[in-house]
């Protein structure tokens, strides 16, 4: 018997709730959080369609995964604890198989992060898959695009341009030990405990989705301030700088996106106080624009990053 869409998202996607917030889940026309005093709801979209955001031949575990990850991402770089997401998934049609395997990559995580699956939608047609996040933080406490101060120091979480490097190989680059850049482009990790570690410390703050230079080109430009990368600073993993060395394609790193690291500046004072691994790249400056400074020369970059409805 075929399964009804009541009945799909009974044996894929419901769950019992683990999170206090969260009075009422799955089964009834909206869902109901209690939003604790002195705190402020952080609110994130993120819709993924195939053959744009992701290649028809993806794991759906992965999807399901990188899903979830990208909007958990958002959250992170705001500095908000995860606590309930809703899901709508457009479907060609109902494959149990494929269900299986993308429910059991997207709750996987949610398990990782204490986030309930709290409602969402299902319906027929190309398949097109939407999170709403929801997560909370304090008061007056949310990292912004918009508060940069000119002398801050730019810091990076992990490595930049694996992703871009993950994306090449699906293209046909080969390289001797692909796993790695594969799976930070089909499973990034949101930085969920360090947006949080570094919320007391940091002024500004966001996710690197559309390219380190994209992304850090947003903070510049809602706090109206500019800054200069040192690229001899970025941190690279090992295969990032084979790739770099054998096809001379320099920039990967600073305008591939899909890495999902958190970006953020802090002033020096308080640099010591970061309680997370991270990296200094550069400094923010009261010129506007963004340089990089590589090889003893200063190169003005322009990139505004993957843009929808650009012709």
């Amino acid at each position: 018997m075929a399964l009804s869409e009541f009945g799909l998202i009974a044996r894929f996607f419901t769950q019992p709730l683990k999170n206090a917030v969260n009075q009422l889940g799955i089964g009834d026309d909206c869902a109901l959080l209690s939003i604790p005093a002195g705190y402020q709801l952080a609110v994130t979209t993120d819709t993924m369609v195939e053959k744009v955001h992701f290649f028809p031949d993806v794991s759906p575990y992965d999807l399901g995964h990188k899903l979830l990850a990208v909007n958990l991402s958002d959250l992170a770089s705001m500095g908000a604890q995860p606590v309930a997401v809703t899901l709508a998934l457009t479907l060609p049609c109902i494959n149990e198989a494929w269900l299986t395997d993308f429910s059991a990559g997207f709750l996987a995580l949610a398990k990782k992060h204490n986030v309930d699956l709290i409602g969402g939608d299902t319906t027929q047609g190309h398949l097109t898959l939407t999170v709403q996040a929801f997560g909370l933080v304090p008061k007056a406490c949310a990292l912004l695009r918009s508060t940069a101060q000119i002398g801050d120091w730019i810091y990076v979480t992990g490595t930049v341009g694996d992703a871009g490097l993950g994306l090449k190989i699906k293209q046909g680059y080969v390289c001797d030990n692909p796993s790695e850049a594969l799976l930070q482009f089909n499973q990034p990790q949101p930085c969920v405990a360090e947006g949080l570690a570094i919320r007391p410390f940091a002024h500004a703050c966001i996710d690197i989705s559309d390219g380190l230079a994209a992304d850090l080109g947003h903070i510049l430009e809602k706090s109206a301030v500019g800054a200069t990368l040192d690229y001899d600073l970025l941190p690279l993993s090992a295969p990032v700088q084979r790739y770099i060395e054998q096809t001379g394609d320099w920039a990967l790193p600073l305008t591939a996106g899909d890495d999902y690291q958190l970006c953020f500046t802090v002033s020096p004072e308080n640099a010591p106080l970061l309680p997370i691994a991270c990296q200094k790249i550069g400094q923010i400056e009261a010129e506007s624009g963004l340089r990089i400074q590589r090889m003893q020369q200063i190169i003005t970059l322009q990139a505004t990053g993957y843009e929808h409805f650009s012709g």
